[in-house]
């Protein structure tokens, strides 16, 4: 839900945390899955925690679940693997 705050002529829309601020979708605990391109290979990590839209499927992934994606990911590129597909565990 956008929120209209604004005094006189300057009107603005505020999102409000709990939607989706690009279709207006409700935001709700979910998983989805990252890829990262290589150059040389893709890596896929399915079962990944995030905040996901209801109504876009737009997904949000927290700082501590990105920190271990980066290492899934840097260590991928050091096997230099054409394609890995791993799930993210707890």
């Amino acid at each position: 839900m956008n929120q209209i705050t604004g005094h006189g002529g300057n009107m603005r829309v505020k999102q409000l945390p709990n939607r989706c601020p690009l279709c207006g979708g409700g935001k709700k605990t979910g998983k989805t899955t990252f890829t990262a391109e290589l150059g040389f290979g893709v890596v896929v990590v399915r079962d990944v925690p995030a905040t996901v839209c209801s109504q876009c499927g737009e997904d949000w992934i927290e700082d501590t679940i990105a920190s271990k994606l980066e290492r899934i990911v840097n260590d991928a590129r050091r096997k230099h693997h054409i394609v890995e597909v791993t799930k993210l565990s707890a």
